[in-house]
């Protein structure tokens, strides 16, 4: 897939390969997220209890880095996804495209320097020897808070994915070449997301909030992935944004 983006230039892709190859990096996002953070971060860090989450970073050390590894590789995908979209979108609104692209893209460098936090306790309880100054329980405790400044990192970058999501689920509705259906599942898990701006009440009816979302992801990424778009009223669109002064 990456071999395609490089030998085809993405202004020269048909409507519908863009649509199939960004629904590609979609189902990646989703996949990378839910193994680091369900299978990594979920099996290792103990919520409240600093020193068993230590244990387990330290038995399982490759394990952890695996998961920072996965983390970004997330990242990249999203926003691979996310200039593929901007291009398939432009049609319906240039301006808009670009505003929701600008807002994902900020939640993605969020959540990509967050994870400097989620790798910080690999550093902190390694030994090293300028650190012999804090004993294990203060270095523990340091790797937990850590780790929780990631968490809200994350949740923070949410916000930003949230406004993403409502802004490309507004193009969708305004699209020819989508169901409008798509539109609105991406607007409704959109407003779940704006939930983290009290990060309490958002990590509350998270198991809410995650799967009306993940519902949203897999329906987007079927059809992209099975029907891509109408080509036929993409081109139409494009051909009338061009002519058209607002833009």
């Amino acid at each position: 897939m990456s071999a395609t983006l490089i030998t085809v230039p993405l202004a020269e892709m048909s409507p519908r390969r863009k649509a199939r190859i960004g629904g590609v990096f979609y189902l990646l996002t989703i996949l990378t997220g839910i193994y680091a953070q369900g299978f990594v971060s979920g099996r290792l860090v103990i919520t409240g209890d600093a020193a068993a989450t230590a244990h387990n970073i330290l038995t399982h050390e490759s394990l952890f880095r695996t998961g920072f590894a996965v983390y970004i590789i997330e990242m990249a995908c999203q926003i691979t996804m996310t200039i593929i979209f901007y291009d398939l979108f432009k049609p319906v609104s240039r301006s808009m495209s670009l505003l929701a692209a600008t807002f994902s893209l900020v939640g993605c460098t969020i959540k990509t320097f967050a994870r400097l936090f989620y790798y910080a306790p690999l550093l902190l309880l390694g030994g090293e020897h300028y650190l012999q100054m804090f004993n294990p329980q203060q270095l523990q405790t340091l790797a937990a808070l850590f780790l929780k400044i990631n968490d809200y990192g994350a949740a923070m970058a949410l916000l930003f994915f949230g406004i993403y999501a409502l802004l490309k689920g507004y193009l969708v509705i305004k699209s020819t070449f989508l169901p409008h259906w798509l539109g609105v599942v991406s607007v409704v898990g959109g407003m779940g997301w704006l939930l983290f701006l009290w990060p309490p009440l958002g990590y509350q009816l998270f198991p809410i909030i995650g799967i009306l979302g993940l519902i949203g992801a897999v329906a987007n990424i079927v059809w992209l992935l099975v029907f891509g778009v109408n080509e036929q009223r993409w081109k139409e669109q494009a051909l009338a944004s061009q002519a058209s002064i607002w833009r």
